[in-house]
This record gives C-alpha cells, sequence and structure tokens, in this order.
C-alpha cells in the first residue's frame, strides 16, 4: 500500500487498498504528492518524522534542519537551485519538531556502495553536489565525489550533525540577508556547521527492527494452539511467543509437540 507525505493541516482521507507506487513519483515536483512505497502491503505504515540520532540512521526522505535565526532548512527547485526554505510545520521553533509541508524540503538518502558516504536525491531526481568553491546545487543526475558526503555527529549536541563534502569541508549558512545562503566551504565545524535531520520513522534501523519484532511477537494462543495440535498452558503460550521474538520459535514447536506426547502417556 502506497502512503501519501501527509502535512500537518492536510485532511485525513480514507484508505485506499491496492495501490501500487514507487519512489519515482517524488521527482514529479508536486508539492503535496510525495509518496513512500511500503515494504509490506496491507501493514500500517508509520509515517511519522523523527529525528536521525547517528549516521547509520540517515536513509530514505529526510530534510536538512539549518540552525537559522528564523527555522529553515535545505531546499532545491525544479532547475536545481539550492536555497533556504522557510519551515512552516514547527512547534515553538525547536528543530527537533520540524517536517515538511513541501516537498522541495525531502531528499533520498542513499548509502554509496562501498563507502560510508551518503547522497542526496532531490524531489526532480538530481542529486545534491558541491563544487570546488563551495557551492551547492542539484542538478547531476549520476553520483561521483561531489555527490557524496560525510555525516558527522555532533559530540557536544547529541541528535546534530555536520555534513562534510568530498573536499573536507562543511556545510554552513551565511546569513547576511533575511534569507541566509547555504555553502559547502566551510574549514571547521561551528555552530552554522551543525544541522538537524529529520527522517521518517519507518527508515530508521532502531524503530524499524523494533517493530518488525512486535509483528513476529503477534500471534494467537488459537494459532499456537493449531500449530502444536493440542490446547496450550499460559506458561507455553509465553514461551512459543518469546521464541517467536529470539529466533527459535521452530525448536520451542517441537519442544511443546514431545512434551505433549510424553504427558499424554505418562
Amino acid at each position: 500500500m502506497v502512503k501519501p507525505l501527509a502535512f500537518k493541516g492536510d485532511k485525513k482521507s480514507k484508505k485506499r487498498k491496492a495501490t501500487h507506487l514507487d519512489s519515482s513519483l517524488i521527482e514529479k515536483g508536486d508539492s503535496k504528492a510525495l509518496t513512500v512505497q511500503s515494504s509490506t502491503a496491507g501493514t500500517e505504515e508509520d509515517d511519522t518524522w523523527v529525528l536521525a540520532e547517528a549516521a547509520a540512521d540517515v536513509t530514505g526522505p529526510i530534510i536538512f534542519a539549518l540552525p537559522s535565526a528564523k527555522p529553515s532548512c535545505v531546499a532545491c527547485d525544479a532547475n536545481g537551485k539550492v536555497f533556504a526554505s522557510e519551515l512552516e510545520n514547527i512547534i515553538e521553533r525547536d528543530l527537533a519538531t520540524a517536517e515538511p509541508h513541501d516537498v522541495r524540503q525531502v531528499f533520498i538518502a542513499s548509502r554509496v556502495a562501498g563507502t560510508g558516504e551518503i547522497s542526496f536525491k532531490g524531489h526532480h531526481g538530481r542529486y545534491l553536489s558541491c563544487d570546488k568553491i563551495g557551492a551547492l546545487s542539484a542538478t547531476r543526475e549520476a553520483i561521483s565525489p561531489e555527490e557524496s558526503f560525510l555525516c558527522i555527529p555532533s559530540a557536544e549536541t547529541p541528535g546534530t550533525f555536520s555534513i562534510q563534502t568530498v573536499r573536507g569541508k562543511f556545510f554552513t549558512i551565511v546569513e547576511e540577508s533575511k534569507v541566509p545562503e547555504i555553502r559547502g566551504d566551510a574549514e571547521s565545524i561551528s555552530f552554522n556547521t551543525t544541522l538537524r535531520i529529520r527522517m521518517q520513522a519507518r527508515f530508521k534501523p532502531r524503530l524499524k527492527a523494533n517493530k518488525e519484532s512486535k509483528t513476529r511477537e503477534k500471534i494467537s494462543r488459537k494459532e499456537l494452539e493449531e500449530v502444536v495440535g493440542r490446547r496450550l498452558e499460559e506458561e507455553e503460550v509465553k514461551r512459543l511467543k518469546k521464541a517467536r521474538v529470539q529466533g527459535d520459535y521452530h525448536e520451542a514447536i517441537l519442544d511443546v509437540r514431545v512434551k505433549g506426547k510424553h504427558d499424554k502417556y505418562s
């Protein structure tokens, strides 16, 4: 099932079944039509936005929340121009609560094969890039070193990152006018290079693992009794549910079946 990106203030629509779309729809530029595909049909997906806490978290749809005086984030238009876009979906100017309201604010983070680096694809299908003078753009159709970045966690402020380019420089904001300029030529990490990365919860590894664990645990007593072939005691039900989470479910089923046969003939 495909779910549209939910923006604050939008009316909730009824669920529709058997709709299958892919990430190419993200690249069409409709500011209210960002969609993502769920991994399991018919399963409710978590499309809320959360903070990336480690570099390993950064994957899927993300926004770069900037440390500007007026809350803003990195965005790009259909021509690949990179600019600071004001954040509207935010609580009390706290960047840790920021969510996108425009598809131009969203980038798709992906690992660069064979490296620890990350690429960021814009809504129009082009990659975020930084040239030798520190100018940012999103016009490249393929990934080269200039489209590959490192997300370096801040040691002083947990949940924040500095984005490093291939030349060892950092993303930064220059606030010389009402609208801050975003560049990639900062020589060192500072307040202006420290930003927050917001991502969809369904892509966060820890949350995803917890959800899969809960899914494995969801099995009724009736289903377990059908598998074993007899009525189960409460302790046996708990043991089998725990085994589903730990990964030794089939071994536990065999043990319970053997125990049942011994009890029958004792």
